[in-house]
């Protein structure tokens, strides 16, 4: 009899823990990045609350989550990521939700993608391309209707054809400056995915590869101060998130007269800071590009 009550002690105590070993799911979409966050938030309209991990400015390269925030990942509906190494501080808490059950959509890797760097790994900035996000799109609503199977398509079908607009603005922008005007610099590759689609030519970047946690060499900023000047580029582009030391670096010991100039291209801002959604942070990127592209006396004093 005292073995018997014993096990059913043993029992009573050990089902509690056990409980408490899968955490319960919540009817919520966790979203790694504020671009893709902000994407989803307008593609399902409020299908599902959306909570999104990444703050505004800051780097999805090296940004890191609470322990509270893995585990609402371990409780989520679906999780959403860019994938594709992106999110490289979040990356073991987002395998870690998928092991233990949760749906997890890593958008990146749908999108056929294209490699980045002399390693030539595949390029996770696809949202750069907005005809590439419109395919994005279309796995996300899938992926959600999956949980929602009564998804109003109402907002998705509003929020497509203001990226098409955007895309199609685009092209007409691009299409409009010559070819061989259409060379960038930044300082890391984030715009791959927008060079292909609209033929710009990407003469190099200060950081090479596709994260900002890489570093240059000596010999790299020699040989991308040698190309800027062979070029004829007159600006570098680095992102709002990330300072912009090594760009004045190199321009300063390299005598080359170039601008740097800050655009949020990996991260959203807060609102009022120009980039609050991923249409605002590339129709803002695309005017500058495209003011750029245009030779120094073509481009009005307002806009240098």
């Amino acid at each position: 009899m005292t073995r018997l009550w014993g096990g059913l002690l043993a029992l009573a105590l050990a089902l509690p823990l056990a409980a408490c070993a899968t955490p319960q799911r919540s009817a919520e979409i966790v979203v790694t990045t504020n671009i893709l966050g902000d994407v989803v938030r307008e593609l399902i309209g409020d299908a599902l609350p959306v909570r999104v991990l990444m703050p505004a400015g800051a780097d999805p390269h090296s940004f890191g989550i609470s322990a509270h925030e893995a585990d609402l990942l371990q409780g989520a509906t679906l999780v959403i990521a860019n994938g594709l190494g992106l999110e490289e501080g979040v990356l073991r808490h987002v395998d870690a939700a998928e092991d233990s059950g949760v749906d997890v959509l890593r958008v990146a890797e749908l999108l056929d993608p294209i490699p980045v760097g002399e390693e030539g790994e595949p390029d996770p900035h696809f949202w750069t391309d907005p005809y590439r996000m419109l395919s994005a799109l279309d796995a996300i609503e899938e992926a959600v209707r999956a949980h929602v199977p009564d998804l109003d398509p109402a907002p998705a079908g509003a929020y497509r054809e203001r990226v098409s607009a955007l895309a199609e603005s685009a092209r007409e922008r691009f299409a409009a400056i010559p070819a061989e005007n259409r060379r960038l610099v930044t300082n890391h590759h984030v715009f791959g995915y927008l060079a292909e689609r609209y033929r710009i030519t990407v003469v190099g970047a200060v950081i090479p590869g596709g994260s900002t946690l890489a570093a240059p060499s000596a010999r790299d900023l020699e040989s991308l101060a040698g190309a800027i000047t062979a070029s004829g580029v007159h600006t570098i582009f680095v992102d709002s998130s990330q300072p912009d030391r090594l760009a004045r670096v190199l321009a300063d010991r390299a005598g080359i007269d170039v601008q740097i100039r800050s655009l949020a291209t990996e991260s959203l801002t807060a609102p009022g800071g120009g980039a609050a959604s991923y249409l605002e942070m590339m129709s803002g990127n695309i005017d500058a590009l495209a003011q750029s592209f245009d030779p120094p006396d073509r481009v009005p004093d307002t806009v240098r």
